[in-house]
């Protein structure tokens, strides 16, 4: 053994078949000339009663110097019971984000998630995750990286948050298979963006206005008379948009609606005559179990959002959102004075605190209430 230099190094020259010159200064430490001329620095230690080698680089890339550095912090990662060489293969074979994402859709999603859950998950894996992040290694991903991803998304906040929250979900499940170190989801402590919850409510005007669109479109032929019975549906029962598009007629019982899916679980949903009688008037089709009816057969209508615009426009409610029927249902309740407990139970809540965002609305028949009495009052006052 002698020291590796690069005047050694230089000196060495092909033979028939490769060859090792080990370093005297640190033991493990070498250079391989192979029978093409090529020589590269490597490692050599035991581990697990095995010899193993790693090349650290090519010379002419490293100089010696730079290869024993590198070979030392190696051989010191070594006696301290690590296996740099088998790191190495595994980051070599190690699966990219795209592939990840691809085992998150197929082992997760699919088995553990709801069909609107999973469409949604799919949205942001193709959008947003993949094309910014998929050809990553998934051990080189690190929390720059994630703040970089949804600062990107800045100008759509809450698009931005739920896309951290899918790789959230993504990276934890990456360190439940093995795949990461436990605790280093690199998500954590990325700041989600302030998110401001819309609040918008018809007013006895703009429904008004409403129904005289679905009316028109109704009479007209313009508009499916399924896809507005579903709008006239939301408006009467508060139900989210997927509950009506895949209610089939097995779930109306009397006057329930027994749903054995929603967001929150099984879910009944109580039925007032307005909605009972807008039921009563939808046609029935032969082999199709939904009561909304959509164009191919035996299917459901799939979209709504075209013809919600269309009718938005032409009663001139072009901010209003199909969403913001379930609020205006909900204000409706709490402007006739019923309970939040009981604006929750109608509208299929779980949470007490997913209800309190109609609670500042109570205060308008209370002002009401106070109107009318002090008005009262003063009139015998001021008389």
């Amino acid at each position: 053994m002698t020291k590796i230099t690069k005047r050694l190094v230089d000196s060495a020259t092909a033979q028939d078949k490769d060859y090792f010159i080990w370093d005297s200064e640190v033991a493990g430490f070498g250079l391989r000339v192979f029978r093409t001329g090529r020589k590269s620095y490597l490692i050599q230690y035991r581990n697990g009663g095995r010899t193993r080698r790693m090349t650290i680089g090519a010379h002419g890339v490293l100089t010696p110097d730079e290869a024993r550095k590198e070979a030392r912090s190696l051989l010191v990662d070594v006696a301290k019971g690590g296996n740099p060489s088998e790191q190495k293969r595994l980051y070599r074979h190690a699966p990219t984000i795209d592939a990840l994402c691809e085992r998150f859709m197929k082992d997760h999603v699919a088995h553990a998630c709801k069909a609107s859950t999973q469409k949604e998950y799919r949205r942001n894996v193709d959008l947003f995750i993949k094309p910014a992040i998929g050809k990553f290694k998934i051990q080189d991903i690190s929390r720059p990286d994630i703040s970089k991803f949804h600062q990107s998304l800045k100008d759509t906040p809450y698009q931005a948050n739920r896309a951290l929250g899918v790789l959230s979900k993504l990276f934890n499940l990456a360190e439940e298979w093995g795949l990461r170190p436990d605790g280093s989801n690199p998500c954590r402590h990325v700041k989600k963006y302030k998110e401001e919850k819309r609040e918008r409510y018809l007013s006895n005007d703009e429904l008004t206005r409403l129904g005289q669109a679905l009316t028109k479109g109704e009479q007209e032929g313009t508009e499916s008379p399924y896809v507005v019975a579903a709008l006239r549906l939301l408006i009467l029962t508060g139900c989210r948009l997927g509950e009506i598009q895949t209610l089939k007629w097995d779930y109306i019982q009397g006057n329930q609606l027994m749903l054995p899916d929603s967001k929150t679980g099984a879910k009944k949903v109580y039925l007032g005559e307005a909605a009972l009688a807008v039921l009563s008037n939808i046609d029935r089709v032969d082999e199709n179990p939904y009561v909304i009816v959509g164009n191919k057969e035996g299917q459901h209508v799939t979209d709504m959002q075209k013809p919600w615009r269309r009718i938005r426009k032409e009663a001139k409610l072009e901010d209003v959102r199909i969403h913001d029927l379930r609020h205006t249902f909900a204000s409706g309740a709490v402007s006739m004075g019923e309970s939040l407990p009981m604006i929750g139970k109608l509208l299929g809540h779980t949470q007490v605190q997913t209800t309190a965002r109609y609670a500042h609305l109570a205060d308008d028949p209370v002002h009401n209430a106070a109107e009318r009495v002090s008005g009262a009052i003063a009139a015998a006052l001021f008389s």
